[in-house]
């Protein structure tokens, strides 16, 4: 197994957990580029948002984790963002997809 996301969900490698359930993690991002950037992590290895054919749920189920967080660190009603990076050209650095929410600052678009 190569994949640092798969070796965190697997314990091999230590991360700070924010939330773990039996399909998702949520870890502090350990580059955060705002003061509450985390990761939303699924336990299944899916590579690109370009893989989940037919796992509109799960996706879903990213999004509504992450909505949740932002609201238990006091982020959601001034604002937050969500973004997942798909692929080479659109910033992907590791490829087990992952949805960041970042908070607790002034977001400018467009980002990078």
């Amino acid at each position: 197994m190569s994949c640092l996301f798969c070796k965190i969900v697997a314990g091999e490698i230590p991360a700070e957990i924010i939330y773990n359930d039996d399909e998702i993690m949520a870890i502090r991002d350990i580059s955060p580029k705002a003061p509450l950037h985390l990761l939303i992590i699924p336990k299944l290895h899916i590579e690109t948002i370009n893989d989940t054919n037919g796992k509109t749920e799960f996706l879903g189920k990213l999004i509504l984790r992450a909505k949740e967080l932002a609201k238990e660190h006091g982020v959601s009603e001034a604002g937050y963002r969500l973004v997942f990076n798909v692929n080479a050209e659109g910033g992907q650095e590791i490829y087990h997809i992952h949805l960041h929410l970042l908070g607790g600052r002034q977001l400018t678009w467009p980002p990078g």
